[in-house]
């Protein structure tokens, strides 16, 4: 396909990155440490951790893992931890040992850690006491043999981690009582690691740095194999469309979304890393009041975040008395930006809101808005360099520009595959390295790609993927059930929510009862906000349950209202 879009980059942004500026992201990381060792890497809670305490704690993270745990290069070690000062500490510490990082979303159910676990293979974890109750229940029922605990205020001053740890426990009982009498603190883990000698293992580009599950098209989470080479060419494809804006050693960066999702980990985690940034970790961005508060203390130059969060900071007050004029880089991500918010964020701060489209499986991302953007057009923007992509219909064959049909893409940051899922891998990528993302776009004339459907039935809720598949799979467990389908529902704040039609087996089953059964066994944000019983559900011919059609009969009830 021609590449209609590259007239449109700003004259500093390549066509081409070079995908081999370093051997992997731990050289990376050892260049940047150094280079900026004296120099703010990360911020939490009014703690700041330097360049040089960051590369030394890492550096005993790793040689605890190697020798005191014998883990071995190519290990899966699961981090499951909100934005805390240690999340950076495991994340280079596991990396530099040579193993693999399998981030956990710590609001996960037993039932979604134990698959997760069991799937990756993962031998060993790093956790925060708020869920260690959740890890307690499924544990024994793993490969995980080794459990490093952690609590909210361990990386800040002895006495100011103390007040909170007890605070976080006792007042606002946040860590329900566990019970793991073989884990290990991480504050001991790091005490026992300075002492210990670390051996840099030999580590190329095809390493696997990551496995970030996604429930990719459909069913279950899966994980995408993304390797050192993966993440560092979608490093510098980023770098390649927002550096133009921002200085080398110079910058703060706001980092409210989590960096367990692979749109924080790349461009906050990572990029920032890369070019000498600091990186204003936010624990618990829900509390917006809490949120600008914390604003208020840092002169911040970039901030990302999914529509959602851009919103509410929009609707607060006390954030629009904020100085934005050092204010350089905006990047929404991890679902769409809604004009209404874009134009607002431009209204207030006078810079855009650039938002960036992208996939786990693409590490995350595929196409960007330029820097120079002149007003919101409503695309997902042109495709970051070195990216191709093509436009292809139902049989997978090429479309003219002009056309509509499934977006496909190429390029170095395309993941080698799902971890131990062939079959799987084969339904998405094509033997030429072509990846279906199940989602159906066109071009506009100046070559943006505007998104015009999903192919797939996934529901995206603030940012997060939720797979229809498994909120059936959960609903059918209850016994009153007989047949259940679900949808997104679009939501001025959320983007979409999960709404669930049911046909019941009793009639006694109430919504309430069925409520109750999913956050028993859903993360939040996969609970269904609507649930409609109904007589039947649509269905093909060979019975299978049609989700379209309920979709276009969802559709039209909006349209009437």
């Amino acid at each position: 396909m021609d590449k209609v879009w590259l007239n449109r980059y700003p004259s500093d942004v390549p066509a081409e990155i070079s995908p081999n500026m370093y051997p992997s992201l731990v050289e990376m990381f050892e260049k940047s440490v150094q280079k900026y060792a004296d120099q703010t890497a990360f911020i939490n809670m009014g703690q700041v951790m330097t360049f040089r305490k960051l590369e030394e704690r890492s550096r005993a993270f790793a040689a605890y893992l190697q020798n005191d745990l014998g883990l071995k290069k190519g290990d899966r070690v699961a981090v499951m931890m909100p934005n805390l000062l240690q999340y950076p500490i495991a994340l280079f510490g596991i990396l530099r040992a040579g193993c693999v990082v399998v981030n956990v979303n710590p609001l996960y159910t037993p039932r979604e850690l134990e698959h997760q676990l069991n799937d990756s293979g993962a031998t060993a974890i790093v956790i925060v006491s708020n869920f260690a109750h959740t890890l307690e229940k499924i544990v024994d029922n793993t490969s995980v043999r080794h459990v490093i605990l952690t609590s909210l205020g361990d990386q800040l001053p002895r006495a100011k981690g103390t007040i909170v740890n007890f605070v976080v426990k006792y007042i606002k009982k946040m860590v329900p009582k566990y019970n793991l009498p073989h884990a290990t603190s991480m504050r001991l883990a790091l005490k026992r690691g300075r002492r210990m000698q670390y051996v840099k293992p030999f580590m190329t580009g095809d390493d696997i740095a990551f496995l970030q599950y996604t429930g990719g098209t459909t069913g279950v989470a899966k994980g995408a194999v993304l390797t050192h080479n993966n993440m560092l060419a979608n490093l510098n494809q980023a770098k390649a469309m927002y550096a133009p804006v921002l200085k080398e050693g110079r910058e703060l960066v706001v980092t409210a979304l989590p960096l367990y999702h692979v749109f924080a980990l790349t461009v906050n985690g990572l990029l920032f890393i890369e070019m000498g940034g600091q990186n204003l970790l936010i624990t618990n961005p829900r509390d917006i009041p809490a949120f600008v508060k914390e604003l208020k203390q840092h002169p911040f130059t970039a901030i990302t975040g999914v529509n959602t969060l851009f919103n509410a900071l929009l609707n607060n007050e006390d954030f629009h008395e904020l100085d934005f004029s050092n204010l350089s880089l905006t990047v929404g991500g991890g679902m769409a930006v809604q004009r209404a918010v874009a134009e607002n964020w431009m209204k207030l701060t006078g810079k855009h809101l650039l938002e960036g489209y992208g996939l786990t499986e693409c590490s995350p991302l595929v196409a960007a808005y330029p820097y120079d953007l002149k007003e919101y057009n409503g695309s997902i923007g042109l495709p970051v360099p070195s990216t191709d992509v093509r436009i292809v219909d139902e049989e997978g064959n090429v479309l003219p520009n002009d056309q509509i049909g499934e977006l496909q893409v190429k390029g170095p940051q395309v993941m080698q595959g799902y971890w131990q899922r062939p079959e799987a891998t084969k339904e998405v990528i094509t033997e030429d390295g072509w990846l279906s993302t199940g989602d159906i776009v066109k071009f506009d004339d100046d070559g943006f790609l505007h998104i015009v459907d999903r192919k797939k039935d996934m529901i995206l809720v603030s940012g997060f993927n939720v797979y229809p598949n498994e909120i059936e799979d959960v609903v059918a467990l209850h016994g009153k059930v007989l047949e259940v389908a679900a949808i997104g529902q679009p939501h001025e704040t959320s983007g979409e929510i999960v709404k669930i039609c049911v046909v019941k087996r009793d009639p006694s089953l109430t919504k309430d009862e069925l409520l109750a059964h999913c956050r028993e066994h859903l993360t939040g944000y996969k609970v269904p906000k609507v649930i409609e019983f109904r007589e039947d559900l649509p269905k093909t011919n060979v019975g299978k349950i049609l989700r379209r059609a309920l979709r276009e009969e969802q559709d039209a009830k909006n349209a009437e209202a």
